[in-house]
């Protein structure tokens, strides 16, 4: 596949990554003294990152529950997945029907190593290695022609990854998912959040401390607004776009955002 022969299978433990970063601040062990460094430094200007990244989680799980327990979905396509950690969208997922299938993409190297070690035994859901932005290689990959049928509805995951990619008229945001609606059919499910901030202060300075600290590998924090757009021409499911926290809580036990400087801003789109 074009897309993964371009992305490297070797991991650097010298350039923090996204992937890594997230799984240190939920407690994961699948990361290295540089990526902790780096959230140590991103945590002196924005010190909620920690409870922004469990919230985030949290919510991303209750989403795959609601769309597979009370909308009927059974396939899943997830993007920018992460490293593994508890409760996965598969684990989820196949809670409410051990048929439902998922696709994890990521472009980490540690995250096909450790994913695919992982679900080994599970064939239901695949990891592959792929640029987000490389719909048509996800789409026509063999992994994911085995196990999604795109005749039928899907729900395809864009949680708290949109923000590594920058804007441009052909790999963007807006351009992805106007690749990816092509190819879905009505009733498929969109879920769509990333960081934001209103102030311009924060926005400049985290987006240019991650992508020095990752070597380019980010886009940039956005504004409300800018998400909004995304769901043009989508029936937004209640209560509609939020910081993710408030998405249809379980409870009110969740981590608190001590400071409200950047949050995880989103919600769920449905095809017409």
């Amino acid at each position: 596949m074009e897309s993964e022969k371009r992305l490297s299978t070797k991991i650097d433990a010298t350039v923090p990554t996204a992937a890594r970063m997230y799984d240190h601040y939920l407690g994961g062990k699948d990361n290295y003294a540089v990526d902790r460094a780096a959230c140590e430094e991103l945590d002196k200007v924005v010190p909620s990152t920690r409870a922004l990244a469990l919230n985030n989680r949290r919510f991303l799980q209750r989403v795959v529950r609601t769309l597979a327990g009370e909308h009927g979905i059974r396939q899943f396509l997830d993007h920018g997945s992460g490293l593994p950690t508890q409760d996965n969208v598969h684990q989820v997922a196949q809670g409410i029907d051990p048929a439902s299938r998922v696709v994890y993409v990521d472009n980490d190297p540690m995250v096909l190593v450790h994913g695919r070690a992982l679900l080994e035994q599970n064939e239901r859901t695949a990891v592959i290695q792929a640029d987000l932005r490389e719909t048509d290689q996800i789409f026509s990959h063999p992994d994911t022609q085995r196990l999604i049928d795109f005749s039928q509805p899907v729900a395809v995951l864009f949680n708290s990854v949109f923000h590594c990619i920058p804007d441009s008229d052909t790999e963007g945001p807006l351009s992805v998912i106007a690749r990816v609606v092509e190819q879905l059919v009505p009733g498929s499910f969109l879920v769509m959040c990333q960081l934001v901030s209103e102030d311009p202060e924060v926005r400049k300075f985290v987006t240019d401390f991650m992508d020095q600290a990752t070597q380019g590998h980010w886009g940039r924090v956005r504004e409300q607004k800018d998400v909004a757009e995304w769901f043009a021409g989508m029936e937004i499911l209640d209560p509609g776009l939020v910081e993710v926290s408030t998405w249809r809580p379980d409870s009110e036990v969740a981590p608190r955002q001590l400071t409200q400087e950047w949050i995880e801003f989103g919600g769920v789109g449905r095809l017409l």
